[in-house]
């Protein structure tokens, strides 16, 4: 009685608006008036006469490949979910696993995040046949959100449930989503540990159930193992591509290489970055500039040097921090004269020349460090004389 009460002390109009429809309206719903003005809605529903004209376009009798063509055709994702939920409460009727991969493709696509889940939890509740398209369908949808990560692999769970007779077992793109979603968060050790496990077991399920990887799937391995410093199983990995009939490529020598240098085995390092070269890889500006940094460092700048001039032959920009280290660190070593002729002869190459800004900030930075200072004595000793 309140709410009654309250409705009436409403205004006509704003009250008209509230009760306005949404969704689609049939034949016994009251008809809203003309005067009202249209309200804009969060969730648009199809147009009547769009639906209409799906229904009676698709023939007595249709089958689910009929549905899955009508709904691959229809651009709006709005109509294509409401031909999908129509065509469910037809007698008779059930949807294969053609019609349940356009409904989803038509959600995904249209940003229906939503009525996506759903489909997906229709599937792995077993509202169709089982089909390996449709689950590497669900699990692509479920590995590119967070929150459905955990639903990803309860797929996978059943997919290995199946018999082989039914064909729904996992292949290759099924392990190549799943790693690819966990190498996406494999950063650095030791939070990166909780991950790596999770390689290791889908690296041995696959090698136990038979399936045959590919590059690009060995250098998803690879590449969870070169960022946790595992280099040995990185190796194990890189060793075995021959075996599988995969040839290593740039990626695969830049994870090694990249590896080799973080944990120190800076002569294994270059031994890996030759043979890159000798075969005609170019590695990513990351490999060469970590490159750089590591020889400078140990004050191999003979080395240092031929790697950054071969970088900028191939086109790669070094950022400010490789240019400094190797600069900076020829100072402290007393080869300040080469120092300078260097950061000359960068600054008037014709490929890959230093532009005025960096040239100016590395020039202050070399002549800070080749000045004398006035106390130059360790931390340790400075303090009072007393």
């Amino acid at each position: 009685m309140a709410l009654l009460a309250a409705a009436r002390r409403l205004p006509r109009r704003p009250l008209l608006l509230l009760l306005r429809p949404r969704r689609l309206t049939s034949s016994s719903s009251p008809a809203p008036d003309p005067d009202t003005p249209a309200a804009p809605s969060p969730v648009r529903s199809p147009p009547d006469e769009q639906f209409a004209a799906w229904v009676t376009r698709l023939r007595p009798g249709f089958t689910a490949s009929d549905l899955a063509a009508a709904i691959s055709a229809e651009p709006d994702p709005d109509l294509a979910l409401a031909l999908f939920r129509w065509a469910a409460l037809r007698p008779g009727f059930r949807h294969a696993p053609e019609s349940y991969l356009a409904a989803l493709n038509a959600a995904s696509s249209g940003r229906r995040p939503a009525a996506a889940e759903a489909l997906i939890h229709d599937v792995l509740a077993g509202a169709c046949a089982p089909d390996l398209r449709l689950l590497n369908a669900c699990l692509r949808f479920c590995c590119a959100r967070r929150s459905l990560f955990p639903l990803a692999f309860d797929m996978f769970n059943k997919m290995r449930a199946f018999p082989a007779s039914a064909g729904c077992r996992p292949d290759v793109e099924t392990y190549t989503l799943l790693l690819t979603a966990v190498v996406r968060r494999v950063r650095r050790p030791p939070a990166s540990m909780v991950y790596l496990h999770a390689v290791r077991s889908l690296s041995r399920q696959m090698k136990a159930s038979g399936v045959v990887p590919d590059t690009f799937l060995l250098n998803l391995v690879i590449k969870a193992y070169a960022r946790c410093l595992e280099i040995d199983d990185a190796l194990k990995v890189f060793r075995e591509m021959p075996l599988y009939g995969c040839e290593p490529n740039e990626f695969t020598y830049g994870y090694i290489v990249k590896a080799m240098f973080q944990k120190g085995r800076t002569d294994k390092g270059m031994a890996y970055f030759a043979e890159t070269r000798e075969k005609g890889f170019v590695p990513s500006g990351g490999v060469y500039m970590i490159a750089v940094a590591s020889l400078a460092l140990e004050w191999r700048f003979d080395e240092s040097k031929r790697v950054l001039l071969d970088m900028l032959d191939c086109k790669r920009k070094p950022d400010m921090i490789t240019y400094r280290t190797l600069l900076e660190e020829m100072c402290r070593a007393g080869r300040t004269e080469e120092a300078f002729e260097l950061l000359e002869e960068l600054k008037e190459r014709k490929r890959g020349a230093l532009d005025q800004r960096m040239y100016s900030e590395l020039l202050d930075g070399l002549h800070w460090i080749a000045q004398p200072h006035r106390d130059s004595r360790p931390v340790h000793d400075k303090g009072s004389d007393d």
